[in-house]
């Protein structure tokens, strides 16, 4: 689970405005940051099938979120994906 700062950090790396904190820009990299945090944990304790739910359902949502956003605007689509790292 991601601390408060680090909330915060990467709220303000990836906002569109200044009161910006529920963008689909924003939401894709705080699940991208959790599921990272998951899958070093997950490769620590491998049979620990509840957390592996949990990424299950965290790239799912991720998912989701980037259909949405690739339908709304594939400039904006492209950019977080870019930004990101992710494989698209």
């Amino acid at each position: 689970m991601l601390t408060p700062e680090e909330k915060t950090k990467i709220i303000t790396k990836y906002k569109l405005s200044q009161t910006d904190t529920g963008s689909p820009e924003v939401q894709i990299a705080l699940l991208t940051e959790e599921i990272k945090k998951l899958l070093l944990h997950l490769k620590k304790h491998s049979k620990d099938f509840h957390s592996k739910r949990g990424l299950l359902k965290m790239v799912a949502k991720r998912r989701k979120f980037l259909a949405y956003l690739k339908k709304e605007g594939v400039r904006r689509y492209n950019s977080i994906v870019k930004k990101i790292g992710l494989k698209k």
